[in-house]
């Protein structure tokens, strides 16, 4: 960054990871003479603490407060904290694409339709970021779908924490999206995935990598973080249907929950390989400020410190209930250089039907761990944008090739009904 310039306002957002740095520079620029505003997670998280590095902060989403902080600005009233309180995405103005260097990224084609979740898990921050008022909305469906005619080639990243949360939302977004001859990737639940027809649709739009956040295999631990969506989900029946459809599926798991012992990382590493996940996310359980979890755990004594650079999902920051943090924090590197050991890989491309599924899952999973190095250096020398014909081409192939008949000929009876609670 070039520190030696002489702004008249600057406004940080700030996350818990970077939040040191972002004090650091607010306070940089206060004496300097500038005008400084933080907002974020962790400023509506910790607004006291942010309140001693700004002139200003926001707490909550930006949509109605940013533009009243302009406007009293102007006037030359500007408040010391704006609340949020109107929750709507109408009226939203159309995003600076043209401000962003395109080249420099791998997916330049993000794009946000909603905001917040329907559910609430204790692990999460967005009840505390949307308190004191809607936690879940969406876009206008003609929005939506105006903002990614705007976007140019094929491929779109949804950075929504729930695509499909709303489910009318989603229908009439994916009939839109159908033949705009996009290829996307997104998040979405278990729970989702197996409601019948949503998923279909999301394909047919051009649906080819979904995010889908199974955090654990043990039932007790779902109750524990009220993530109530999961229980009684077929967790197998859920990745059938999505390689099936030629989706290819990101898991995403976390260590450290209260029901969790030492055998939790080789159990769950053991049951993505050989369901044939392509890649998969592993965290360490971190409570982060004003979560349900964190409360919790503040009120047990189990947190360790609060130095917030470490509360990145790989560090231990409190006391585990059955195993210590070393081991916690070792179990976790572990499952990383288990699920992406090439035989590993192998493993898991075996469990596809043939040979082109197979490939394409060796492709996918050892591009994504094995050849970081390179990626490195894609990156440093600004030419991530070229490889994204790579991307697209490997994602083509997930959408179109033919249905998994080893995975997908029998019969799912657990679609829209629970099953029996199995601990694996």
């Amino acid at each position: 960054m070039d520190l030696d310039d002489t702004p008249d306002l600057v406004v940080i957002q700030v996350y818990i990871t970077s939040a040191d740095r972002a004090y650091t520079l607010a306070d940089y620029y206060r004496q300097r003479g500038a005008y400084v505003c933080l907002g974020g997670l962790h400023v509506t998280s910790l607004p006291d603490e942010a309140a001693a590095h700004a002139d200003t902060i926001f707490l909550g989403p930006g949509e109605d407060i940013w533009p009243a902080f302009l406007a009293d600005l102007r006037a030359g009233r500007p408040g010391a904290i704006y609340r949020s309180e109107v929750r709507t995405l109408a009226g939203v103005p159309r995003i600076r694409r043209d401000l962003i260097k395109r080249h420099l990224y791998l997916v330049p084609n993000s794009i946000v339709v909603s905001r917040g979740c329907p559910h609430v898990c204790d692990f999460c921050y967005k009840e505390a970021f949307f308190r004191g008022g809607k936690s879940f909305y969406t876009q206008a469906v003609d929005d939506a779908l105006a903002e990614i005619e705007r976007l140019p080639g094929h491929h779109l990243y949804f950075l929504d924490d729930h695509l499909f949360g709303n489910a009318r939302f989603a229908e009439a977004l994916f009939d839109g999206m159908r033949g705009m001859g996009r290829l996307w990737q997104a998040a979405g639940t278990v729970k989702s995935i197996l409601q019948p027809g949503l998923l279909e649709k999301a394909v047919a739009s051009g649906l080819r990598s979904l995010f889908v956040g199974f955090e654990t295999l043990n039932p007790a631990n779902l109750r524990d973080q009220h993530k109530y969506q999961n229980l009684n989900r077929d967790y197998n029946a859920a990745i059938r249907r999505l390689h099936a459809l030629g989706v290819m599926v990101n898991g995403s798991f976390v260590f450290g929950m209260d029901s969790d012992d030492e055998t939790v990382f080789d159990r769950t590493v053991e049951w993505a390989v050989s369901q044939g996940i392509e890649t998969a996310t592993f965290h360490i359980l971190t409570p982060y400020p004003s979560t349900a979890l964190y409360q919790r755990m503040a009120a047990q004594s189990r947190l360790l410190h609060s130095r917030w650079d470490l509360y990145d999902t790989r560090h231990v920051v409190y006391q585990p209930a059955h195993i210590s943090p070393a081991t916690l924090e070792e179990g976790y590197w572990r499952a990383y250089r288990d699920f992406y050991r090439w035989s590993s890989i192998l493993k898991g491309a075996w469990a596809k039907d043939g040979w082109p599924e197979r490939l394409r899952h060796v492709a996918y999973a050892g591009g994504w761990k094995k050849l970081e190095p390179l990626w490195d250096g894609i990156i440093r020398a600004k030419r991530a944008t070229q490889m994204l014909p790579v991307l697209e081409t490997v994602l083509s192939g997930f959408g179109t090739h033919a249905p998994n008949r080893k995975l997908s000929n029998r019969h799912d009876e657990n679609i829209g009904e629970p099953p029996l609670e199995v601990l694996v």
